[in-house]
């Protein structure tokens, strides 16, 4: 339908030939002469050619032209010329429900000033490189319901200014989570919609350091996740904090468990089975005497100025505390310098946002210790280590230092017990048996005439005669160098 400008102040009946002379004065395409495109509808510098049945980008195009509609067409590719002319003033640009499936890298050249981008319901599949590099002052970009796939992390570069980028209803499987992550390639995002993909996985670690004002405008859900407890605990945090993006779709946050063939809440897994996922605990800090620590105040609104921390004493901090011992910065944060046990404990920090106030709750807990003091004493780790290695040296010392038996014979040395017909009384036997303690070398023995048995011979296993025995194996001898056990004997077999 036409354009009808609102009554402001009072309307009045005016000739039909007056008001064409006035709208002919106000509107820059009287006074410019240039006619309105045929299909399309011209008021001031805004030019609306939705529903036109077009295929191409009508051309001209006014120089003036801030707000261009072309959704609801059939413009299946965008090229780089569809703008022979550079419009400086074109801020807002309607490209949804054409079939686009192409759009030349160079097709943004000649709109610098680009605020507003919506490229939505389409047919596109790759976002490529350095494709809205042009577009230094675009604020809003509205990608959702595409068949993107493939999105390189350039295609995002150079835009400074993006605060709003949707995503949503597509077919990502990976997306550079990476750009939120470093802080200067989007620094002023505050929304980032990635539902409804085909998202598998995400840092859910790198996530949770990201800024609370954005994790409240960060939309993961209607993606296959798998389920981890690391996921879990990153939304259980957003709902405790009752951020949007959690607390609006919580129905919506699903993933997959191993072998199950559902899709599971996620914020349902707190305590059950297989992964037993333990509650989110709130922002609780650790230090050591001494240290300085720093408590920031992180809070879901963006910007905000008015803060104000408490101490677990119920004191309100709101300069340098006692002797600088507590410092409020210029962010918000608290810092904490030569910490003491007393310094332990809840701290409190209080928001005045633009539409609801918010208290954070900081946990600090000083260990009664110092980590890296000049007067430290061996921890316990490093204590059981040296402990340790202490044993294994004494348990060598003791199996391979140990005074060995060397060929020195010992006093009062126990005779080895006789053995009847035993073949260790060999002749050729080299080792004699210590007959008596006399305290002198081996070396120095010299076979007695004791030791001589038959022919003569050397009796070398000097073994003494046994007693007497009882019974049918009384008759049998003590082993000798002339039994059968002598291999070089010449005498005959007694038996």
């Amino acid at each position: 339908p036409p354009f009808r400008p609102p009554c402001v102040a009072m309307c009045v009946p005016v000739g039909p030939l007056s008001l064409l002379l006035a709208l002919s004065l106000l509107s820059p395409w009287g006074s410019a002469g240039v006619s309105c495109p045929p299909r399309c509808v011209c008021a001031s510098n805004l030019l609306s050619c939705s529903q036109a049945n077009l295929s191409a980008v009508p051309a001209p195009l006014p120089r003036f032209t801030a707000v261009l509609d072309l959704s609801h067409n059939n413009v299946t590719r965008l090229r780089a010329d569809w703008a022979p002319a550079r419009l400086p003033h074109l801020h807002a640009l309607l490209l949804s429900h054409n079939g686009l499936a192409f759009v030349s890298t160079e097709a943004f050249t000649h709109v610098p000033r680009l605020r507003h981008l919506d490229l939505s319901s389409n047919r596109l599949r790759t976002l490529d490189e350095n494709l809205f590099s042009d577009l230094g002052e675009l604020e809003v970009l509205l990608l959702y319901n595409n068949e993107i796939s493939t999105v390189d992390r350039t295609a995002f570069e150079n835009l400074g200014r993006l605060r709003k980028l949707y995503l949503g209803q597509n077919r990502i499987a990976r997306f550079p989570l990476e750009l939120l992550r470093e802080g200067t390639r989007l620094p002023q995002l505050v929304l980032l919609d990635l539902s409804a993909n085909r998202l598998r996985a995400v840092p859910a670690g790198e996530l949770q350091a990201l800024p609370a004002w954005l994790r409240d405008r960060l939309y993961l859900h209607n993606n296959p996740l798998v389920c981890d407890c690391l996921l879990f605990q990153l939304l259980d945090r957003g709902r405790r904090r009752h951020l949007s993006a959690v607390e609006d779709f919580q129905d919506e946050l699903r993933c997959s468990l191993p072998g199950a063939s559902t899709l599971t809440k996620i914020l349902d897994l707190a305590g059950k089975q297989p992964l037993n996922c333990s509650k989110a605990r709130e922002a609780v800090l650790e230090a050591h005497l001494g240290d300085t620590v720093t408590l920031g105040c992180d809070s879901r609104w963006q910007g905000v100025r008015s803060r104000h921390w408490v101490t677990p004493g119920g004191e309100r901090v709101l300069g340098d505390g006692g002797n600088g011992s507590v410092v409020l910065l210029t962010n918000g944060s608290l810092q904490l310098r030569a910490l003491r046990p007393e310094d332990g404990g809840t701290y409190s920090c209080w928001v005045a946002g633009p539409l609801l106030n918010e208290t954070l709750y900081v946990e600090l807990l000083v260990h009664n210790f110092t980590l890296h003091g000049p007067h430290d004493t061996l921890n316990t780790a490093y204590t059981t280590l040296v402990g340790c290695i202490l044993s294994v040296v004494l348990v060598l010392i003791y199996l391979y230092l140990t005074p060995c038996r060397c060929c020195c014979c010992r006093g009062a040395e126990k005779p080895p017990a006789p053995r009847d017909d035993s073949i260790n009384s060999s002749v050729l036997s080299t080792t004699p048996n210590h007959a008596g303690g006399t305290g002198e070398p081996c070396g120095s023995h010299i076979a007695s005439s004791a030791g001589a048995g038959q022919n003569g011979r050397f009796k070398g296993g000097g073994t003494p005669p046994l007693p007497a025995r009882q019974g049918p194996k009384a008759q049998r001898k003590v082993s000798d160098p002339d039994s059968v056990s002598s291999v070089f004997s010449d005498t005959p077999i007694v038996v």
